[in-house]
């Protein structure tokens, strides 16, 4: 190993260490943002207006597999939803 290579090893190390007390914050993060659009992709089957219902409509079959997992962290134990049967 030349001086070089022990430089980036010690450099990535280096910011792995400075990255390790945010991980857990920016996943918190990134799940709100998720809790978020999922709420608000399917308000219009809850009865808030959604505007954008109709561009959002083209994301559900993609949503609908994580669904679950969504209404389980809101803290719905069955979904409120009568179109999605997923428990």
């Amino acid at each position: 190993m030349n001086f070089f290579e022990q430089l980036k090893k010690a450099v990535a190390l280096y910011e792995e260490i400075l990255e390790q007390p945010h991980r857990t914050e920016l996943a918190r993060e990134l799940r709100d943002e998720e809790d978020l659009f999922m709420l608000i992709c399917f308000s219009e089957m809850v009865g808030i207006p959604n505007p954008a219902f109709y561009y959002t409509l083209e994301l559900y079959p993609f949503l609908v597999e994580r669904y679950h997992q969504w209404h389980l962290r809101m803290g719905l134990k069955t979904s409120p939803l009568d179109g999605i049967r997923c428990c």
